[in-house]
């Protein structure tokens, strides 16, 4: 195997002017350098990555931490994307991708902090934790480089990738009262989900547009997962038969919502129009295909992978990123008949 004393001894150089040149450090001679690349490349030499990463005291590996990644994630697709865009911006930079995964029993055994260090991480990519998480504040009292996805939560080495829920909710509401929908239901999140607070004061801002009342017990809460949404969706229909449109801030929300409306005998969208928020794959699938807000997912990856690189090898400081959203009109809402 080559090592730097091989390139060493036929460059005629110190082994300590090849590992300078073979690190960027900007003392060695343009002319010399170009001679040790030259013989490092007739000599098939591989650099060891963990020596390497003790010379410079960077790991040049950032990591990707999701909080609750189960089957429910997998089957709406979201953080396949996200992480899909993650990996074409790292594929890019000489960089290495790790994955950790982590829930609330992890968090008690484990700190951010030691987590991170034991992963030799050099920044994190953090998704999916809530507003109670115990990592969110250790995050931002470590100073280790991290960029949030759709927690809009900064610091001087915090930054965060979101898409504007508050108009993309607004937008959906609006939609429903301008096919003349005037009780306008609301499948949300969960408390303690960042987007699910934008999602909700989007929601009413859009109603107060049009001079509708937000009415509390027209909002339930799906946790983001279909089956709940079903079974909230059941309740929130018999008890409030005047509801003519549902909002979910989620598409697989809103999957289970039509779901139950068709249980329930609704013809849709002729007798309940329903929107959802995400554009998932199966959004242009099931039936009839779904009208919702189109976030980017892959953008919000790539732009997060983006930024903390940055952060580390440009000292760039960290930003607040607002990536737009998308009206899109299919086929589950329809002018109100009621």
């Amino acid at each position: 195997m080559t090592t730097i004393k091989h390139i060493a001894k036929q460059a005629g150089v110190s082994v300590t002017t090849v590992s300078r040149a073979l690190n960027g450090y900007s003392d060695v001679n343009a002319k010399t350098r170009k001679r040790i690349e030259k013989v490092a490349e007739e000599l098939n030499y591989s650099p060891n990555s963990l020596a390497r990463s003790l010379v410079r005291n960077q790991s040049e590996t950032i990591g990707l931490l999701v909080s609750g990644f189960t089957k429910e994630s997998i089957k709406d697709g979201f953080t396949v994307e996200v992480m899909s865009g993650i990996n074409s911006y790292v594929a890019e930079t000489e960089y290495d991708l790790v994955l950790f995964n982590t829930d609330s029993s992890k968090q008690r055994k484990k700190t951010y902090t030691q987590l991170c260090k034991e992963r030799r991480v050099d920044g994190v990519i953090l998704q999916g934790i809530k507003t109670d998480d115990p990592y969110l504040e250790e995050v931002m009292e470590s100073d280790i480089p991290c960029v949030f996805i759709d927690i809009p939560v900064s610091s001087d080495h915090v930054g965060f990738v979101s898409t504007d829920n508050i108009e993309g909710a607004r937008v959906a509401a609006s939609h429903l009262a301008e096919l003349g929908h005037r009780n306008i239901g609301m499948i949300n999140g969960h408390e303690q989900a960042f987007v699910s607070k934008e999602r909700l004061q989007g929601y009413k801002l859009g109603l107060q547009q049009h001079g509708i009342t937000y009415v509390p017990e027209y909002v339930k809460d799906g946790s983001f997962i279909e089956q709940e949404a079903y079974n909230q969706a059941i309740v929130l229909l018999q008890t409030h038969p005047e509801i003519s449109a549902v909002f979910c801030a989620s598409d697989l929300m809103a999957i289970g919502a039509i779901d139950a409306a068709t249980h329930l005998g609704y013809r849709i969208p002729e007798e309940l129009s329903i929107i959802g928020y995400d554009d998932i794959p199966l959004a242009s699938y099931v039936s009839p295909a779904l009208t919702t807000i189109a976030q980017n997912k892959y953008d919000l990856g790539y732009y997060a992978a983006r930024m903390l690189i940055n952060i580390l090898k440009n000292q760039q400081k960290p930003e607040k990123c607002i990536l737009k959203t998308e009206l899109k009109i299919r086929q589950s809402t329809s002018t109100s008949i009621r």
